[in-house]
């Protein structure tokens, strides 16, 4: 049987990334590490594999028809971002799983903080 579930928080992250840019990281990996209990690793995991088809390819469709996509940039940062993903995942295995959530926590904080406080 499907958890519907699973599916109302993929419309709710996905609204998010439509409309803000993001969904992984802010909405979908605490909600899965609080919601769904799993560890912190399974949900950044399970996040990147979320995102591959739909968030990503049919928003970024809708943001480059209507102008809104620096093609050249992002393909030279996709470049860069498979050697980054592949080994960020690869190093992030040895990181216990409480110290990962901490960073994933203070990163999520410092980034909040910068985008409140400054220009």
């Amino acid at each position: 049987m499907i958890n519907l579930t699973y599916i109302l928080l993929g419309i709710f992250a996905g609204i998010f990334a439509g409309f803000l840019g993001l969904g992984g990281g802010i909405v979908l990996i605490p909600i899965l590490v609080y919601g769904y209990g799993l560890t912190q690793h399974q949900a950044q995991g399970t996040s990147l594999a979320i995102m591959v088809p739909p968030i990503t390819l049919l928003a970024a469709i809708r943001y480059y028809y209507s102008g809104n996509v620096k093609v050249g940039m992002a393909v030279l940062i996709a470049c860069g971002f498979v050697a980054g993903g592949l080994l960020g995942a690869h190093l992030v295995q040895r990181v216990p799983d409480v110290l990962l959530r901490k960073i994933f926590g203070l990163a999520m904080l410092v980034v909040s903080l910068r985008m409140i406080l400054f220009k």
